[in-house]
């Protein structure tokens, strides 16, 4: 299913799940992770619910859990551009904002 069409609920029902399933992988009761976590229980319980859950939280649990690869995962930054590994393969400098193109006596240039 694709998530641009599931809900926030959804979504975090997902992620829930997931780190329930983390969770027992490893062997762990939620007493400890929690303990571990340095979350309260509660938190812990509604995290794995789906029911809603600060960031903080959700990332001390990953944690706990040894898994931050899986944090870096959830959203992968895109190689450069063909053409700017090219451009960077030929030495070239890349610019750094556009240029300011004026006339020989300063004026800017005139548009058209």
């Amino acid at each position: 299913m694709s998530t641009q069409f599931r809900s926030t609920e959804e979504l975090e029902a997902s992620l829930g799940q997931q780190v329930r399933a983390a969770r027992l992988a490893a062997d762990i009761d939620q007493i400890s992770l929690a303990r571990q976590s340095n979350v309260s229980v509660g938190a812990l319980k509604s995290l794995e619910a789906g029911r809603g859950s600060t960031l903080r939280s959700l990332v001390r649990v990953v944690r706990a859990l040894d898994l931050e690869d899986w944090l870096d995962s959830l959203y992968e930054v895109s190689p450069a551009s063909p053409l700017a590994l090219a451009r960077a393969a030929a030495d070239e400098k890349l610019p750094r904002r556009a240029s300011n193109r004026r006339s020989d006596r300063g004026q800017p240039a005139e548009r058209s």
